[in-house]
């Protein structure tokens, strides 16, 4: 891109603080993990998680948001910060799929979406174990915690899916970045 995707502007907000609106209108609290001396936006005094060490990739991201979140919250929604078109419904409908699982993750076309599920917090344990044995993954949680593959019949709106990994992408979206400024989502 350029330049941090959670800084790119996205109506009147930057993509991260736009993921953590959304957020902060479905789940308490709301946890930013970022790498160590990464620059954020005002976010509105969220919890901030820093990477413990890094280019451990999302797992070990995971692991600093869900430490974050110990004795606070059972269960966790992880969202990537380029997700502009996420909803609340949407995390409430993955969040939902939690129910005797300890993963919900969508799979839409047999691709598995790691950064748009919901996670218990009883999977630390598993995460910790995968990072010692030298796993970068988020989708090694699959093969070693229930999991829940939520498909796209279930999931009614695939937009929230949606992110953004190259300027054409982003340059793609922009009439949802006017429409953003206008209309909050």
């Amino acid at each position: 891109m350029g330049r941090p995707k959670a800084l790119l502007p996205f109506g009147d907000e930057v993509l991260l603080q736009r993921v953590v609106r959304v957020l902060r209108g479905v789940v308490d609290p709301v946890v930013v993990v970022a790498a160590p001396g990464q620059e954020l936006p005002d976010l509105g005094g969220i919890l901030i998680a820093r990477d413990d060490r890094e280019f451990l990739g999302p797992l070990n991201g995971l692991a600093a948001g869900l430490a974050a979140l110990d004795g606070r919250a059972d269960v966790a929604y992880a969202s990537a910060c380029d997700a502009p078109f996420l909803t609340g419904d949407f995390i409430r409908r993955v969040l939902g799929h939690l129910e005797g699982v300890d993963v919900a993750m969508p799979d839409v076309g047999g691709l598995r979406h790691p950064l748009a599920a919901g996670y218990r917090l009883s999977v630390r344990p598993a995460v910790r174990a995968l990072l010692d044995r030298g796993s970068r993954r988020l989708l090694d949680l699959t093969d070693v915690c229930r999991t829940r593959l939520v498909a796209e019949s279930e999931l009614i709106d695939l937009e929230p899916l949606r992110n953004l990994n190259t300027p054409e992408e982003y340059a793609a979206c922009g009439a949802a970045r006017s429409n953003a400024a206008g209309g909050r989502s």
